[in-house]
């Protein structure tokens, strides 16, 4: 048992006027709870007894050590028996949040256990030092007011017995404090900090909450609705706004933002409960949407030092729709691939597999990494630009030792050179895998050392023995939505200071040119060409095989197709051929200059650039004004056009009126496409041959401007107005 000798001489009302009149003059020394107090939500009323454990724990895991001279207290070396069941998520949070609050004011929190006589009056076990500098934080923080304690709760003895012994010193303890107060100046302890420590804490306060959309689950607009529904209003930006409100993100079109102080309600909604809308730093999203934007459709990711499982999962979702596997490295223990398969599943992942081997220790030849193109490194950082140390320590499963930096509000140079040196290491392994084409580096940190630095001594001694091409920086693949964000982003990085509205966050993104020799696949032209919304309703599987017929001759006329499904096939074989080889047709392009008569006799002044068509097709399907977008050659080299076909194909055509409609095509999306298409709708009117004529006709720019009288053209190629009448 603790022994306490306070000998109190006065009554209990004396006793009640001296505590209201010290209470009134100490502030709490955690601003998150005095703007909550006047807002007028209820006051804390303090912990369960195993949060106190577990904080105590956490406590002295991190507490400072001094010098033997300096020593006020002793703390012992034996933990405190914690309950397993008490070790849920809302309780480790709160017990990490107390532990770092007593650890910001350990030097304080010693003194006032001094200057009231508690230490060494009282006979304390070592042991329980940590308990007792954890609950007098909390014991202050409440105003020295008693704790509320639940009838559901099991109370643990070492809480009790502390307890006890706080509120036999409530008026010691309280006069104490008013002392520190008064010693320091300060109208709080929180006043008592560093002002770097200050300002993180104000800035936790008021930093709006990042949440991103499962869309394997819901689409956005359903989102939308369903937040409206419970009374939140879409807004532009949520800076300075109390009421229910919510806007999306510039930079991720999958993430909402919501003000600070609606965590609570959010949490209680089926949104989240059903993991709908996720709750997660936008740094982390900002990394998931530049590997997004660098993948092909059957792409492989490599995620290094994911920290959070939700990351892992938004990349999951954000490559629903296409053939990539994800894998991550680092996940040492086996014991929890049933608790993340669990939640994937909850989640709506499918894509994703863990690998329980150190990342610097899988081989860049590793044949499950064959296909593996784009890389994301999240290395461990300082964490210096996030404003909420616990959820980093908690979300990125950060080793706790950083609560000492979050502190004192800064690194030590022996800990930020060890953290560099393991962030160089693991970014020049990621550069030796081959077949990767780019690596996503993403820091939480302010620190030069750790972003640009890191990245600069990377490329410079990376080894070019390897027969692939060498890395370079890249540009940001985000948008860039400010000009301080253009500033900050001159040199090749992606760089968001820490501010009123988000954490700091750097960025950068390493690529390197394919190699020649590497020939485009039938894949990726349709991979990027589904990304950009050309192919809808077009089934992708045909792709191989027009790609084993697109060198063999071409259809005879005589074999019209019947239904539609040729006519798709036309149109994929017809994409493929202008993606795979537009290269060589850029090589071929020629320049003509058309004489025509003018009333002059000169040749016309002006002259247009011709690519040269692919291999013509007879299909009479597939629209005319396709197939010759550009102006034909002079009468005079006409038969360059021509083909001679096999006597056997030559067959003998009977006169038919044919009216061709307007096409809409699929390509309308596409600005690459639309730019060899004329824009106006030409309609002709074919009535048959009279004579053997080569497969084209004049372009409209001729017949438009009359440079070509109508007599001189094929007759068989008659222009009508309006053909539908």
């Amino acid at each position: 048992m603790l022994r306490a000798t306070s000998e109190l001489e006065f009554s209990n009302e004396q006793n009640t006027e001296q505590i209201s009149q010290l209470a009134s003059l100490v502030l709490s020394g955690d601003t998150s709870t005095g703007e909550k107090n006047s807002t007028g939500l209820p006051e804390k009323t303090g912990y369960p007894d195993s949060v106190y454990i577990m904080a105590a724990n956490i406590f002295q895991g991190i507490r400072f050590e001094k010098s033997p001279e300096k020593v006020l207290i002793k703390y012992g070396n034996e933990p405190l028996r914690s309950l397993p069941e008490s070790e849920d998520e809302s309780s480790q949070r709160s017990s990490y949040e107390l532990a770092f609050s007593a650890l910001k004011f350990q030097d304080i929190l010693e003194a006032i256990l001094i200057d009231s006589c508690i230490f060494p009056s009282t006979t304390i076990p070592d042991h329980l030092s940590s308990l007792i500098i954890v609950m007098l934080y909390d014991f202050q923080d409440r105003k020295f007011e008693a704790r509320f304690l639940s009838d559901n709760e099991e109370p643990i003895a070492e809480v009790q017995e502390v307890e006890n012994l706080l509120n036999s010193f409530k008026i010691k303890l309280a006069a104490a404090l008013a002392r520190c107060r008064i010693k320091h100046d300060a109208l709080s302890i929180y006043h008592i900090l560093p002002e770097t420590v200050r300002n993180q804490e104000l800035r936790a306060s008021t930093l709006p909450l990042y949440a991103w959309i499962n869309t394997c689950k819901i689409s956005p607009e359903e989102v939308y609705y369903s937040l409206k529904k419970r009374g939140y209003n879409k807004v532009k930006s949520v800076l300075h706004i109390d009421d229910k409100v919510f806007a999306v993100d510039q930079h991720c079109y999958d993430v909402l933002i919501f003000p600070s102080h609606l965590k609570n309600n959010l949490l209680n909604i089926d949104l989240f409960k059903d993991y709908k809308l996720i709750f997660q730093d936008k740094s982390r999203s900002l990394a998931v949407h530049s590997v997004k934007a660098l993948l092909n459709m059957d792409d492989d990711i490599l995620m290094v030092n994911t920290g959070s499982w939700y990351t892992v999962a938004h990349m999951s979702i954000l490559t629903n729709n296409n053939t990539s596997k994800i894998f991550v490295c680092g996940v040492k223990s086996q014991a929890k691939d049933p608790d993340l398969k669990n939640l994937f599943t909850k989640m709506g992942c499918k894509n994703i597999e863990i690998l329980h081997e150190a990342f610097l220790n899988i081989e860049s030849k590793d044949h499950r990494l064959q296909k593996v193109k784009v890389i994301l490194l999240l290395p461990r950082c300082s964490g210096l630009g996030v404003s909420n140390p616990v959820e980093f320590i908690l979300n990125e499963h950060e080793d706790t030792g950083l609560l000492k930096d979050f502190s004192q509000g800064g690194t030590s140079e022996d800990k930020l050179h060890i953290l560099v040196q393991q962030q160089y290491e693991q970014l020049t392994h990621a550069m030796k895998f081959t077949k990767a084409q780019a690596v996503v580096y993403c820091t939480c940190s302010v620190y030069p050392e750790e972003n640009e630095g890191v990245v600069k001594k990377a490329l410079e001694f990376q080894d070019h023995g390897i027969k692939v091409q060498p890395y370079r920086l890249s540009p940001p693949v985000l948008p860039l939505c400010s000009l301080k964000e253009i500033h900050l982003s001159t040199d090749k990085f992606f760089r968001m200071e820490p501010s009123e509205i988000t954490n700091g966050c750097f960025l950068s993104v390493l690529t390197r040119e394919r190699d020649p020799s590497e020939a485009v696949s039938v894949k990726d032209v349709l991979a990027r060409a589904a990304a950009k919304g050309l192919l809808d309703g077009i089934e992708l599987g045909k792709a191989s095989k027009w790609e084993k017929k697109k060198k063999k001759s071409k259809i005879p006329l005589s074999r019209a197709p019947t239904n539609d499904s040729n006519d798709i096939q036309m149109k994929i074989a017809e994409f493929l051929n202008r993606e795979s080889n537009a290269n060589a047709n850029r090589s071929e392009t020629l320049a003509t200059k058309t004489s025509l008569p003018q009333k002059n006799t000169t040749t016309a002044g002006s002259s247009s650039q011709v690519r040269k068509p692919n291999k013509p097709t007879s299909n009479p399907l597939v629209p005319t004004f396709m197939k010759n977008t550009a102006q034909p050659r002079p009468y005079e080299r006409q038969t360059n056009f021509v083909r001679s076909r096999p006597e056997d194909r030559v067959m003998a055509l009977k006169p038919v009126e044919i009216v061709l409609p307007p096409v809409m095509l699929p390509f309308s999306g596409s600005q690459g496409i639309k730019s060899q298409i004329p824009t106006q709708h030409f309609y002709y009117r074919w009535v048959g041959p009279k004579t053997v004529m080569p497969n084209y006709f004049p372009s409209p720019s001729i017949s438009r401007r009359g440079e070509k009288p109508r007599e001189n053209l094929p007759s068989s190629l008659l222009r009508h107005p309006r053909p539908w009448l």
